[in-house]
Parts: C-alpha cells; structure tokens; sequence
C-alpha cells in the first residue's frame, strides 16, 4: 500500500516537471551613461570677488607709537598724501643730537687741520721733527674719520624722523586700518592696506580639478551679482601655483577689461566662460580605458563601439577629452570593462 501512494506520487510529480516554462531569456542590461557635452560634468559658473590687481600692507620700519592717521577706510588718496605719522619726540632729540655731533666733529677737524700745516711749515723750515708731523698727519685723518661718522649719524636721524611719516606710494584707496593713534607699532606692522586705484582683478578659489582645467589666456565673462545686467570681459592672468592651505583650494587671478564703474573693489562676480571658450569634453576618469579609449552608444541600434579618444590633460578624477568625441555622443560611465565590441545595451541611466 505504502509502494503505491510512493508511485502515484511520482507519478503526480513527473508531469508537472515536464510542463514547467522555460526561463524567460534576460533582455540587454541597462547603461550608465552620460550625454558629453563641453565640460560635461565641471561647473562652468564661479563667483569672485573684484579687488585691486596692486594691494599693499603699508606701516613704519621702526618701533614708535602712532601719533595721528588721517586716513581712514574708503578715503581716496594721492601719492605722496600723508597716511599716517609716529611720534617724532625721541627721533627729533636724537637728530639733534646727532647735529651737535657734527658740529663738535667740525671743529676737531678745523683743529686738526691746524695743527696739521703748523707742524708742516716748522718741518719745512727745519725747526719742527718729522715725528711731529706725522702725528698732526694722523690726528688730521682721525679727525675727517670722526667728521664723516657723525655726518652719517646725522643722515641716519633725518632719515629716521622723515620715515615717522607714512605717505602713500600710488593713487589708491585705503581699504582697511589696523592700527588706531596710541598704538605702539612695532617695526614693519602694518598700520593700512592701500588698494591701487588703477586696474583691478577679479580672484576666484576653485579646486585642484578645476583649476587643472584653466590655462592664462582663458577668456570670461563676469557679471556683477547686485546686477546681471551690468558685464565685463575677463582673462585668466595667473594661477596661484601653491594651493591654500586651510581650503586646499586654487586662486585664479582675471583681469578685467574695460570694465565699467559699478565694478567696486569688494563687490561679488560671477564668472562664466566666454562663448566659443572651453570646447573641450570632460568626463570621469573611470569612463576610459587604457590606451585611452571609451564606449560610446549607437542608439539606432542600441550597440557600444570602441572610440579612442586624445586627453589634453587630467584633473583629479576628470579627464580633459580634446578629440575624438562630439557634443551629444553617449558615453558608457560603469562596467566598462565587461563590455565587447557590437555588445547589446539596454536604456540609459543616469548615474
């Protein structure tokens, strides 16, 4: 009895393993891929801030307390205006003691100089030793040696109460104070910061990857964030070869041109590529091959080819593609070495 049940249900069992389907056939993997266009993948818009191309922390090359500072923030200044003075009080005795210096110094000489012909006239005449006038001879130089050390001791002291005033080297405006009167400023502190009033720059901070991506020549074109209406054509002069060391980030110097008023030292800018600039491709590091080389989508037929492609350079995980791909080409971004020459893909996914 028990056989029987055991066959029947085999017997059950067979059919049923016999029927089942077949597993359905899997379609063509879905891609991630990305649509190249320039500088796919980097943004192109930055923001700076405009400063004076020539900006400079100005203070005294000496100890002293600060006296008065007619300048303030925002006052335009010529050159050769007065900034800023010390307190001379020391340095004016000091030059004065270096005048009276120079009048004892006078005097010895005059002396010397003296005795120096007395003793050559009685040499002449016989009367007077030879010793004798070598030693006015001497005397003499000792004296014109101490005449020209306090000649310098006086120049020095002049210098140092004329640098008690600190004018300004160019035409700018100050746009920052350090120090106010009262203050004991010790040698080369700065009191100021004078901004040039001339030409001015825009500075913007980006990272290794975008900064790897710029070259001096690059044009811009910068709009002042209070009005979009309101532009000026920019170019990249200089790339700080040093990164930042709190941000790690780039500085990238742009000068402007012809750039209207409203351009205000400190105002905010963004800063676009200029149209026709920046052409090149760029796209993750992890979408190439070696040698370089990516898979690109047909999409009339949903197959990948092989495309080599040039780099002009890479930045960070970026890759700069010069030639070999055009703006509105698929580019597979994963799983790009499982792939096969003519391989079937599925739809597109974004990463």
């Amino acid at each position: 009895m028990r056989l029987a049940i055991v066959l029947f249900s085999l017997g059950l069992a067979l059919p049923v393993r016999a029927e089942d389907p077949v597993q359905a056939e899997v379609g063509p993997r879905p891609v991630v891929s990305v649509l190249v266009g320039p500088q796919s993948g980097i943004s192109l818009s930055y923001i700076g801030t405009i400063v004076a191309r020539t900006e400079t922390a100005l203070g005294f090359p000496m100890i002293g307390t600060v006296a008065t500072r007619p300048a303030d923030v925002g006052d335009l200044v010529a050159k050769g205006d007065v900034l800023a003075r010390l307190d001379t009080e020391d340095l004016n005795s000091d030059l004065r003691t270096a005048d009276a210096g120079v009048t004892v110094a006078k005097a010895q000489l005059r002396s010397a100089t003296d005795a120096r012909e007395r003793a050559k006239t009685l040499a002449e005449r016989g009367v007077g030793s030879s010793t004798r006038l070598e030693d006015a001879e001497r005397a003499l130089v000792s004296a014109q040696a101490r005449l020209d050390q306090a000649l310098a001791s006086q120049a020095r002291a002049a210098d140092m109460v004329d640098l008690a005033t600190l004018t300004a080297p160019y035409d700018g405006v100050v746009t920052a104070t350090f120090a106010e009167p009262g203050a004991t400023l010790t040698a080369g502190q700065a009191i100021l910061r004078l901004s040039a009033v001339g030409e001015r720059e825009i500075v913007i901070d980006v990272s290794e990857a975008d900064a790897a991506l710029r070259a001096p020549g690059d044009r811009f074109t910068a709009t002042l964030l209070a009005s979009q209406a309101i532009m000026a054509d920019a170019v990249l002069r200089r790339i700080d070869p040093v990164a930042e060391q709190t941000t790690r980030t780039y500085r990238l110097h742009l000068s402007l041109e012809n750039e209207p008023a409203e351009f205000r030292l400190g105002a905010l800018a963004r800063v676009l590529p200029a149209g026709g600039q920046n052409k090149d491709i760029v796209l993750p590091r992890s979408a190439l091959l070696d040698p370089p080389a990516v898979w690109v989508v047909d999409r009339a037929t949903n197959k990948v080819s092989l495309k080599p492609v040039k780099l002009a350079g890479t930045a960070g995980e970026f890759a700069v593609v010069s030639s070999g791909l055009t703006a509105g080409q698929e580019v597979i971004l994963k799983g790009i070495h499982s792939l096969e020459e003519g391989q079937a893909v599925g739809p597109r996914v974004s990463e």
